[in-house]
């Protein structure tokens, strides 16, 4: 029984339910030590006797260690890892030391777990309950999170308790109180009935309503001084400690060193000290021997025992401990290294084998801290260098920017020669790009390429590349032409492979100084190549995207992205995802595709903040804003605008705010506040977005609102911007476009017509639509009502169509103004109720893949998909995957 507890365990409760009634839920449980957590995690054991019981817990000792806790929680099933689809079950293995590491993505290790999790839950609920959640090894942390937070259908009850540290955002939280006055006075009696009213009155008030503490208190008299209150249960457990034997205590010492709880390991490093298995006599109460493992009666009692041993009696038990796990030669590594006190080459060498292999199974933060102590251990001044770069590779492989920056400045200031200076600071500029410092990221690489240029003039030119797509997305044209000239003078040759992306680099720098002209010309071989390219070379491809945005060939750039997120997809390379799917996104988006562009946006914000990329939130949150600009969702849309203009305060990367501002003003422009939209783009124009290709497509906008407000003079900077740049680009759409922006300004029919000719028929329809809309509302403002019902009806449905609802509004009432007040046949999709998830889900099943292939493209579990398209299928007036192939769903 859990004194005080009844809300806390109303809580789990639900969760327990949820799992039981084939939903699953997850919460993560916050308290101090002593506070609770474990006995509410073992209440929630004894409340499962129905289910399936998964269990782990963090090891302080194993923190180290990657996917020793996910070793430790999946031990029970790992017979059914032959069960996944190959490419999990292999990054599973290789994750556990099961099988060779091949270096998989850490998401793809991660929806390896979800999928054996939910595979165990097809045989009924299944309960995971993960304790000391502050300790887990961070490979471990990452998966469990990562398939908790994906969780849906599964019937999977997930319990995580924690101190505070422990970050796990996105997932509900509970944070345990202290006991009430009453609970905590019942749970005192129940522990010592026979308490002395003045102690018991006293450790009431001491205690503080903390479970352990009101247990370990009245074990204390008055011997200890006032202290917080951890720290006083700490010394409670230590004076215990210290009263017994010295072979008990140094065998408790040799199970506290060991940490893991291995009665083996104990045993054996015992015996290199003279030390049996009758030394544990005594200990009762203290420790637990069961069966092979050894436990502490509370984690400060480990602490507690590791305080109590002197400097020597420690490093003897590492050394002993070193011995006795020579078969664990990463366990092994660690205590040699606790045992040097000095530099040791030995430890140090045994520890970077260890990182090797940390790596190979994608545990960086394990390889990180391995070679970081590896190298406090080294006295060679090149090998030190080397190792905390490799240190620094790792932290920022994990996501510990701040450390990585760290190590990187601590191995700058040894290194000399000019390769390790040059990849020192890619990785600084690539540690400063994920903390926005994106100006700081660009000059590092120009001073890198700087010190390779002669050694290795290809591999400098990758940097500037690279510095170039950083000045691109700053909207920093002198950055910009700097990078520029430097790779000109780089003459790099055919060799090397980077004509195209160097030709367009020079040709965007241009742009921006001289105009489109002669510019998007020069862009569009590396558009070309790009198509070409099979597998990999996946920053150049992104910037061939890019490019393509840039010259409007839309679907050149949807093609090239859309290619891009299906190789990412099925070999896991997700930390290319939320670039590949923003860019994928706004293809879709200036296609007209909207549908598709929110399903592959939100689906690429979800996948940045699961993978620590929040720089790229930015861009994805702007593509959003203008779909709920589209669609009339005023609130969303000015939510999000406000982000990306805060994403932009922190980064100075442009293009979400670019996205944010548009956005804003297509809201404006649907519901006929014009002089807003004008002076809001505008003012867009005069600043860092006039850089920004968005500028390029909406002087189409600013020349309606110039005109509609009436002060067509402030149209003709926008007209003559966009007229030069789509003379270069030379896209039909564009020509369209710019012929009812001279209709507008000049009153002309002649106009109207032309764009109507030159717009295609699925070619961007919203511009069709709109044009049909303005050329509607000219009509009836010339009396020609008869022929404005056909426009505006045109405009209508393909408005509906598309989902824009104040469009659609808009010109439904020019069209009852104009004499046709019956009802506008209203476009029945069928795809309008489907969430984004149901659409992505829909349109792979439709392909013929199975729920199991369907889940590991988009890291949802295959009971997830079975979910998602049970719910799909009444929407779709469809009862089986057979007639769901029949359906055309379009492409928007």
């Amino acid at each position: 029984m859990l004194r005080g507890r009844d809300d806390d365990q109303r809580a789990v409760d639900e969760v327990l339910e949820g799992a039981r009634a084939g939903r699953s839920g997850v919460l993560v449980i916050y308290g101090d030590p002593g506070i609770g957590k474990t006995a509410l995690l073992s209440h929630v054991t004894s409340r499962a006797a129905d289910a399936r019981v998964l269990r782990c817990a963090g090891v302080e000792t194993e923190a180290e260690l990657p996917f020793a806790a996910l070793h430790q929680l999946l031990r029970p099933a790992l017979a059914r890892v032959d069960s996944l689809p190959e490419p999990q079950a292999a990054a599973l293995r290789g994750a556990l030391g099961l099988g060779a590491g091949g270096g998989e993505d850490r998401f793809v290790i991660g929806l390896a777990t979800l999928s054996l999790l939910s595979e165990l839950a097809e045989e009924g609920p299944l309960v995971c309950l993960v304790d000391d959640a502050h300790w887990l090894d961070r490979a471990s942390a990452d998966a469990l999170l990562f398939a908790a937070r994906r969780l849906d259908a599964e019937g999977i009850a997930f319990i995580l308790a924690s101190r505070d540290g422990f970050r796990a955002p996105g997932l509900p939280e509970r944070r345990l109180r202290p006991l009430a006055p009453e609970a905590a006075a019942a749970l005192l009696r129940d522990c010592d009935p026979d308490l002395a009213d003045a102690v018991r009155a006293r450790v009431l008030a001491e205690s503080g309503g903390n479970p352990l503490a009101l247990i370990e208190l009245p074990r204390t008299g008055d011997r200890l001084a006032p202290a917080p209150l951890p720290r006083r249960i700490q010394e409670t457990y230590g004076a215990r400690i210290e009263a017994l034997p010295r072979r008990t205590r140094l065998m408790i010492l040799v199970a506290a060193v060991e940490g893991t709880g291995d009665l083996g390991a104990v045993l054996r490093a015992a015996e290199v000290l003279g030390l049996d298995a009758g030394a544990f006599g005594g200990a009762e109460g203290l420790v637990a021997v069961d069966g092979g493992t050894v436990t502490f009666a509370h984690p400060l009692m480990r602490t507690a025992a590791l305080h109590t041993g002197s400097l020597d009696e420690r490093l003897s038990v590492h050394r002993a401990l070193a011995e006795a796990l020579r078969d664990q030669e990463d366990r092994q590594a660690w205590h040699l290294a606790a045992a040097a006190l000095g530099p040791d080459e030995q430890a140090a060498a045994a520890l970077e084998r260890t990182a090797e292999r940390a790596r190979e199974r994608q545990g960086h933060a394990a390889a990180a801290a391995a070679l970081e102590r590896a190298a406090e251990l080294t006295a060679d001044r090149v090998q030190l260098a080397r190792r905390l770069t490799e240190a620094a590779v790792a932290a920022a492989d994990a996501g510990s920017l701040e450390r990585a920056q760290e190590l990187s400045e601590r191995a700058a200031r040894l290194v000399d020669a000019p390769r390790p200076a040059a990849r020192l600071a890619e990785l600084r500029a690539r540690i400063a790009f994920e903390r926005d410092a994106v100006h700081t990221a660009h000059d590092l690489l120009l001073s890198g390429a700087a010190r390779i240029a002669e050694l290795d003039p290809g591999a400098a030119g990758l940097m500037l590349v690279d510095a170039a797509r950083n000045a691109s997305q700053l909207g920093d044209p002198a950055l910009l032409e700097e990078a520029s000239e430097r790779l000109t003078e780089l003459r790099l040759g055919p060799e090397h492979g980077l004509d195209s992306a160097v030709a367009a680099v020079a040709a965007r720098s241009e742009s921006l100084t001289r105009g489109p002209a002669r510019a998007l010309p020069a862009m569009r071989p590396l558009v070309a190549d790009a198509r070409r390219i099979g597998r990999g070379a996946y920053t150049l491809r992104l910037n061939a995207a890019f490019v393509a945005g840039l010259v409007g060939d839309f679907p050149a750039q949807q093609e090239i992205c859309a290619a891009l997120v299906e190789e990412c997809r099925s070999l896991g390379t997700t930390g290319w995802l939320p670039i590949a799917y923003a860019t994928l996104a706004s293809a879709e988006l200036h296609l007209n595709r909207f549908r598709s562009a929110m399903s592959d946006a939100e689906e690429g914000l979800r996948i940045a903040l699961d993978s620590g990329q929040p720089h790229r939130t930015g861009y994805l949150e702007g593509v959003l804003a203008w779909l709920a600009a589209v669609q009339g969702d005023d609130a969303r849309c000015a939510e999000l605008a406000v982000r990306c203009r805060d994403q932009f305060a922190l980064t100075g990367i442009v293009h979400g705010m670019a996205w944010g501002e548009w956005a804003l003003a297509m809201l404006d422009l649907s519901r006929g506040r014009h002089a807003l939209v004008l002076d809001r783009l505008e003012e867009a124009q005069a600043g860092p977005v006039r850089h920004q290709n968005q500028a390029v497509y909406f002087a189409a906008d600013q020349v309606e609102a110039a005109v509609r407000t009436g002060e067509p003079g402030r149209a003709a900077e926008p007209l003559a911007r966009f007229a030069e740049w789509a003379a270069a680009a030379r896209m039909n759409w564009a020509d369209a476009v710019l012929a009812r922006c001279r209709a507008l300004m000049s009153g002309q029919e002649q106009h109207f017509v032309t764009a109507l000719r030159l717009h295609g028929p699925r070619e961007r329809p919203m511009e069709r639509a709109r044009t049909e809309l303005l050329y509607g509302e000219w009509l009836r403002r010339e009396r020609r009502n008869r022929d404005a019902r056909t426009h505006l009806r045109a405009a209508v449905e393909i408005f509906q169509r598309l989902g824009a609802q104040p469009w659609a509004e808009r010109a439904a009432g020019e069209l009852r103004a104009a004499g046709d007040s019956g009802a506008v046949p209203v476009h029945a999709d069928r795809r309008d109720d489907l969430s984004p998830q149901e659409l992505q889900i829909v349109r792979l099943a439709v392909t013929g893949l199975t729920n199991r292939e369907i889940g590991a493209r988009l890291f949802i579990s295959p009971k997830t998909v079975s979910y998602h398209l049970y719910r799909a299928f009444p929407k779709l007036g469809v009862s089986s995957r057979v007639e769901l192939a029949r359906l055309d769903l379009g492409e928007n």
